[in-house]
C-alpha cells in the first residue's frame, strides 16, 4: 500500500489556509469511526499498521515540501512550526536554539485535548504524534528527533530534542 507515496497530487496548502488543529479535528472525525469498523473486520493491528504507514509517509512528504520552500534548519523549522501553533494549538517553551540544535517542550496540546474530548486519543497518537519523527526526516534528512514523552501519553509535557544534523544524509 503506497498510495501514500504518490507525489502527483496537488499542493496541499491546507495547513497553512486553515491550521493544523482544525484539520486534524475534521480528518479525525472522519477517520475514527472508518477505522474502528476496519479494526473490526480486519484486525486492530494490521489497521493500525497500515494507518501508520500512510500518515508517517505523508508527514515525509509534507516535511520535504515545506523543506523546499523554507529551508532546512532550525530557523527554518521554527518558521514552520506556525501551522502547527496557530489557534494557540500548542503552548511551546523553547528551551535552547543554535545552528545545529532545536529543544522545546510543548506544555500544553490542544490536539491531545480534542483527541481526548473525542474520546480517541490512541488514534490521535497515530494520526499526530506519530508524524513527528517522519516528518523531520522529510524536512531534513540529517536530522533526528527525541522524544521522552508526550502530553497525549500523560506526560506533564512533550519534549521535542532536534539535533540537525545527527545522521549522515
Amino acid at each position: 500500500m503506497k498510495d501514500a507515496g504518490n507525489t502527483n497530487r496537488p499542493k496541499d496548502d491546507l495547513n497553512q489556509r486553515i491550521g493544523v488543529l482544525n484539520r486534524r479535528e475534521v480528518e479525525a472525525r472522519i477517520l475514527a469511526p472508518f477505522v474502528a469498523d476496519l479494526a473490526r473486520k480486519f484486525g486492530r493491528e494490521k489497521v493500525y499498521e497500515v494507518l501508520r504507514e500512510t500518515i508517517t509517509t505523508l508527514a515525509r512528504e509534507q516535511g520535504a515540501a515545506l523543506a523546499a520552500e523554507h529551508g532546512t534548519g532550525p530557523e527554518a523549522f521554527l518558521e514552520v512550526l506556525q501551522f502547527w501553533t496557530r489557534d494557540d494549538a500548542l503552548e511551546i517553551e523553547i528551551l535552547h536554539q543554535d545552528d545545529k540544535s532545536l529543544d522545546f517542550d510543548v506544555t500544553r496540546c490542544r490536539y491531545a485535548e480534542t483527541y481526548r474530548a473525542l474520546g480517541i486519543a490512541e488514534l490521535g497518537e497515530t494520526l499526530s504524534c506519530a508524524r513527528d519523527g517522519a516528518f523531520i526526516e522529510g524536512f531534513n534528512p540529517k536530522a533526528g528527533l527525541t522524544r521522552d514523552q508526550t502530553i497525549l501519553r500523560g506526560a506533564p509535557r512533550c519534549t521535542f530534542r532536534y539535533d540537525f544534523d545527527a545522521k549522515d544524509a
